[in-house]
């Protein structure tokens, strides 16, 4: 059985890098490794994509609910995180339900956001979920000098990003010990971040775990 990890952050922290690193340095280490990213490219994801976006109106309590649909088949899906898993491959994804719980749970009620998702049998834990923490202010200078105006999205704004990330701090206050959560510094060089993100694999899993 292959791995299932999770890699999250508000936006401009540089996910998208480290998590190619991440399955760069497994590679390496001979364990199969595969990204994916939420939303997916699946109908339900170019759905939310739309919405996120702003070009297609949503309630909040639509939106978490199209999170979850989206997120079963993402799971169950052909190529998917379930089977990818079955077939010895460790899963590195950009964001999961701990995005949903922040974004959407600060909109509607966390509470029902965290119960949908728990206690729905098709989307699978992580074994390990990494969060890179880093300022508001340099999060907005890396969005604003790596993207158009026109692909940011209607949560890339510094209010928007400073609720979120109150709401990460209550989302993993809440869930506790249950998933094996680890906060990694994301400033500094890339070099720097992925240095503490293996660590922080090493941690959780040990090089005698690895195949």
């Amino acid at each position: 059985m292959g791995k299932f990890i999770v890699i999250e952050g508000l936006d401009g922290t540089g996910k998208t890098t480290q998590i190619k690193l991440l399955q760069k340095s497994l590679e390496q280490r001979g364990i199969p490794a595969v990204t994916t990213a939420e939303p997916t490219d699946m109908p339900t994801g170019k759905l939310l994509r739309r919405v996120l976006s702003g070009e297609v109106p949503s309630s909040p309590w639509s939106t978490a609910a199209l999170f979850l649909a989206d997120r079963i088949q993402h799971n169950c899906g052909e190529n998917g995180i379930i089977e990818n898993i079955k077939n010895g491959k460790t899963v590195i994804s950009d964001r999961y339900y701990y995005s949903t719980f922040a974004y959407q749970g600060s909109e509607t009620d966390l509470k029902w956001t965290m119960d949908i998702h728990y206690s729905c049998p098709f989307v699978t834990r992580p074994d390990l979920v990494i969060f890179l923490t880093a300022d508001v202010d340099e999060c907005l200078d890396r969005i604003n000098a790596n993207r158009p105006a026109s692909a940011i999205e209607i949560y890339e704004n510094a209010d928007a990003l400073n609720r979120t990330k109150d709401l990460f701090s209550k989302v993993f206050d809440l869930i506790g010990d249950k998933e094996n959560i680890v906060l990694v510094d994301a400033s500094g060089t890339v070099d720097e971040v992925h240095a503490r993100i293996i660590k922080a694999y090493d941690n959780a899993f040990g090089e005698n775990k690895w195949v």
